[in-house]
């Protein structure tokens, strides 16, 4: 069975998990074709993420008169296909009050999509978010090319539904991924009950195997980690004030940052306002054997996302034995509760300070046994052995019904 993965922009280091998950189907005996809109315009620094560079078909980057080329083509041999895909393609424009370029971007990618799909005979194609490379595989669905699926993550795709058509990319897909039972609630919010049957629960995971716990923390280790883009919505930007209240009672502290982004003059502003900088290490972007590493030699991971979806860091800590420091937001009560971390209100310095204070005091006989529990739970429901055979079966069904 061949089916196409399309993305907008890949590979990128926020995407090692659709790698993974590209792994897992090709292990399984699925044959994987890569295909996104354009680049990443940054360096990749994980051999494996350029290893998937090299695989990446691209519609957008180095193929401007080739999406010309697509698009006069389809007109010219499909003009039925050509039509509807165009009425759909108004409807996605309505819906969205702020027209521009893009659309018409749109457009011309789904006929070059479209073209891609009849040349490599590609029956159905796969999305991650349901953003604009769903829009690509909607309207070139609706040109008469492959069926496709997509999987949603949240928390921006639910922010302003209708404004990307959410309603609509659910009717005309053969099925929904959502990545926890959260996002399903939000898919049904916004979709027709006609449809809601074909919105499945199919969780992000990691090869398990590749994650080798470690459950012994010193007790003099003080070392956390966050690991994430530096950015507002992962409010970094706290750290600094819970760490003010923490440096007289914990001097050997230290918040070692991996990832990099546009919050981080604030945040160097931040610490310097606060006088901690010597309980921060700002490392940048690591490969993904060095990031283990890091959580590896921790004491915890912290996250206490404003916004998230179910972060792939998190289910990385847990497989790794290091209990986690998180929000209560969208899908993670799904996986951390206190016996595997600290799970927090999001946005309170004090309840940061609080729950690092916590993990700092607890025995590492209490850290281990928090580790061992979140090992459980990924290998559990995260883990790509079980993942992928249920994505292969709606693969499967998806072929069959196209």
């Amino acid at each position: 069975m061949k089916v196409a993965y399309l993305m907008n922009t890949y590979p990128l280091t926020s995407t090692t998990f659709i790698r993974r998950e590209i792994e897992a189907l090709e292990a399984a005996g699925l044959e994987v074709v890569r295909i996104a809109v354009r680049k990443w315009a940054d360096q990749l620094v994980d051999p494996l993420d350029i290893a998937d560079q090299e695989k990446t078909q691209y519609l957008l980057s180095g193929n401007i008169l080739g999406l010309f080329a697509a698009l006069f083509k389809t007109l010219m041999f499909n003009p039925f296909g050509f039509l509807k895909a165009f009425k759909l393609w108004l409807k996605v424009c309505s819906n969205d009050v702020h027209f521009s370029a893009k659309h018409i971007a749109y457009f011309m990618q789904a006929t070059a999509f479209y073209q891609r799909c009849q040349h490599e005979n590609l029956k159905h194609v796969h999305v991650h978010f349901s953003t604009n490379a769903t829009t690509v595989a909607m309207l070139a669905k609706v040109m008469g090319g492959a069926s496709y699926s997509f999987t949603a993550h949240g928390p921006d795709e639910f922010v302003n539904p209708d404004t990307i058509s959410m309603a609509l990319k659910v009717e005309h897909a053969a099925f929904v991924a959502a990545i926890s039972n959260f996002c399903r609630v939000q898919l049904v919010r916004f979709s027709s009950y006609e449809h809601w049957d074909k919105i499945v629960i199919v969780h992000c995971g990691l090869h398990v195997d590749e994650f080798e716990p470690n459950y012994t923390v010193d007790a003099s280790n003080q070392n956390l980690v966050c690991v994430g883009r530096l950015c507002p919505q992962k409010a970094q930007l706290l750290f600094p004030p819970a760490l003010a209240q923490l440096k007289d009672e914990f001097p050997n502290l230290k918040i070692h940052f991996v990832g990099d982004g546009e919050s981080r003059q604030a945040l160097e502003a931040s610490v310097k306002k606060y006088q901690v900088q010597d309980m921060v290490v700002l490392h940048g972007w690591m490969e993904n054997v060095k990031v283990r590493e890091h959580v590896k030699q921790s004491r915890a991971l912290l996250l206490p996302s404003f916004a998230e979806g179910l972060p792939v860091v998190i289910m990385e800590a847990l497989a790794l034995g290091r209990p986690v420091i998180s929000t209560y937001i969208a899908g993670i009560p799904e996986l951390v509760d206190e016996g595997c971390g600290w799970i927090i209100p999001a946005g309170s310095i004090d309840h940061i300070a609080s729950a690092i204070r916590q993990a700092l005091q607890d025995t590492p006989v209490t850290l281990a046994a928090k580790g061992k529990e979140g090992r459980r739970r990924v290998e559990e429901s995260h883990n790509l052995k079980t993942i992928a055979p249920i994505l292969i079966e709606q693969f499967g069904k998806a072929l069959e019904a196209s």
